[in-house]
């Protein structure tokens, strides 16, 4: 058994991987354990990811709020806590707040041979956050 204590730092979300006011607390980070990385994270309204993939796809668990998550081509859909959203590897999506309320959820995505656990794209536009 491994314990971690709590005290990390709250990170603000980079402006190239998000649009809006995004936080992220760190949960753990790929290692030589484990190839698992996990972070929580919280969107303020209106705010969301850039388009991004994962190379063996992605979890999302809703702790908090309302969301919106979307895969390129498909519809933008709304989450709510206690929802569960898999992501499948490659697969280009986004996912945030609504325009109205802030949304949280815990994230977690294995890491690749080379420990890249994503690939991020361009960002989102307002059409495609508004799913029109």
């Amino acid at each position: 058994m491994k314990l971690t204590q709590s005290g990390g730092r709250t990170a603000a979300g980079p402006a190239d991987w998000f649009t809006g006011t995004v936080l992220i607390d760190g949960i753990r980070d790929p290692d030589d354990q484990s190839v698992i990385g996990c972070a929580h994270v919280r969107f303020t309204p209106g705010a969301r990811t850039a388009w991004h993939t994962h190379p063996y796809g992605q979890t999302l668990y809703v702790t908090d709020g309302i969301g919106l998550v979307a895969k390129r081509g498909g519809e933008v859909r709304e989450i709510r806590p206690g929802d569960v959203v898999y992501i499948e590897p490659g697969e280009e999506h986004w996912h945030g707040a609504t325009a109205d309320r802030f949304m949280a959820h815990v994230a977690l995505q294995e890491a690749d041979d080379h420990g890249q656990m994503v690939t991020w794209l361009g960002h989102v536009t307002d059409d495609e956050y508004r799913g029109s």
